[in-house]
């Protein structure tokens, strides 16, 4: 088949690389030029796993194009897919006006019978303002439908590629019938197609992406009550986890979310539920409690430094707002960084990926360390703030020579605070009592297995 992406993102262009996989013809459009011009070499913008191998080899096979020209792609193509960014406005509210525009624009290009499908993260109601744009433009008959996607990032190739469902709403035979084809290919393993209204299935991606916040506010409230009343959040995500009914995903405490979906799809959905006259509290809540990980994070910081950390130097493992991407966007690294460099602190900051991404936020004000080790050299304490692979197995004798003082902020849990007293680190975690450091020779008694590195 033949499939226009407009919109050159995290989502267009998994979704074009994807399609084109399959034996599609897919043009992927984009205003931005030069953008347009290292796609069409090969060079893929983002880092995500899998990406540009997957584009690369489809632009050779010539399935996969890239253009500025959206009305020529409009033109030779059958469905039309919207990934453009519906960032989050002022007061919350998605701000459509890219989808609009994109909108418009199918319109005027028409030709013949198109179905334009809603790829991008869309509040109820959207298709129908879309129907009312395009009819007021062009006779030609159309469907739209919503499409969701469900693809996380550092996972969002193979949550393409075998895609654990696929959720279209419509109202149109035809259009239906023409995207139950172009997604067979994805589902000869018996996930299902899952068909729906389309006002539902705009509700699906955000009530998905809502409930999966929750879970993360929910396990970090809890934590802080651990904490309070001496119990170890670890052993209770584990007691809690083997209820099938509740499940280990997103029950990991931390310092909140991030990204670009879950902070403002959260957002997103108060803000529609307002405008039908209803509150959600709960949501507001799961929102808030994401925002006080940050605070009650920083907390603890300036309580060990009996409030005064001007002049002090903090070493940071992680940038990204989770592991095998290079998106900062709403990540807990920037609210700390910020925070901590408004009272008076230095940064020596470290990610595998997202070094670059960091430089257009921070520009001058932080040390970009080459390694994780050089980010903890002179530091007065490590903060880990994203739960990279590469930080899970450290070599902690060369921790304790680069810092300082041996002092470890850890915002994943990633390191097991018995064995971390052992070693003589002052170890701080979330929803955990912390344990004094013990002598450096008690590590010696740590019975063998329990010498291995965390």
């Amino acid at each position: 088949m033949k499939v226009c992406i407009i919109g050159t993102g995290y989502v267009g262009l998994v979704t074009g690389s994807g399609l084109a996989e399959m034996g599609n013809d897919v043009i992927c459009v984009d205003k931005d030029e030069a953008k347009i011009a290292k796609l069409q070499a090969g060079e893929v913008p983002i880092y995500e796993p899998g990406l540009e191998e997957l584009l690369q080899s489809n632009v050779r096979e010539g399935r996969l194009r890239f253009t500025t020209d959206l009305s020529t792609a409009v033109k030779s193509c059958a469905i039309c897919m919207i990934a453009v960014g519906t960032p989050q406005d002022d007061d919350g509210a998605a701000d459509l006006s890219f989808v609009f525009e994109v909108a418009k624009e199918i319109a005027q290009a028409m030709n013949d019978y198109k179905v334009i499908a809603t790829k991008s993260t869309v509040p109820v109601g959207t298709a129908d303002n879309i129907k009312e744009i395009i009819a007021s433009i062009t006779e030609y008959p159309f469907a739209v439908v919503s499409n969701p996607e469900f693809l996380k990032q550092g996972g969002a190739v193979e949550d393409f590629l075998k895609p654990d469902r696929v959720i279209l709403g419509s109202d149109d035979n035809r259009a239906g019938d023409m995207m139950r084809e172009l997604y067979a290919p994805f589902l000869r393993t018996g996930n299902p197609v899952i068909y729906m209204d389309i006002r539902s299935a705009e509700m699906t991606k955000y009530v998905a992406n809502a409930f999966l916040a929750t879970k993360i506010s929910f396990i970090n409230e809890m934590a802080n009550l651990c904490e309070k009343v001496g119990a170890d959040i670890g052993e209770v995500r584990i007691g809690i986890s083997s209820d099938r009914r509740i499940g280990p995903q997103f029950l990991f405490p931390g310092v909140g979310y991030g990204g670009s979906c879950f902070p403002k799809d959260v957002k997103a959905l108060i803000k529609t539920a307002e405008s039908y006259g209803y509150s959600t509290g709960l949501l507001k809540q799961v929102d808030s409690i994401n925002q006080q990980q940050r605070d009650i994070f920083l907390s603890k910081i300036l309580a060990h430094f009996e409030g005064n950390i001007t002049g002090k130097t903090f070493g940071v493992w992680g940038l990204s707002f989770k592991p095998r991407t290079d998106d900062m966007r709403e990540a807990p690294a920037k609210t700390i960084i910020e925070a901590l460099l408004s009272k008076g602190a230095k940064i020596r900051a470290f990610d595998p990926k997202a070094m670059a991404t960091a430089k257009r936020i921070f520009g001058d004000r932080i040390y970009y360390a080459s390694g994780a080790y050089d980010a903890l050299e002179g530091s007065d304490a490590m903060l880990l703030l994203t739960e990279w692979n590469e930080f899970r197995r450290p070599d902690f004798d060369r921790l304790k020579t680069l810092l300082k003082t041996p002092i470890i902020f850890d915002g994943r849990n990633q390191y097991d605070s018995d064995r971390m007293a052992a070693r003589g680190f002052d170890y701080i975690s979330i929803g955990k009592t912390p344990l004094p450091p013990q002598p450096q020779n008690q590590e010696n008694n740590l019975a063998p297995f329990e010498k291995e590195p965390v």
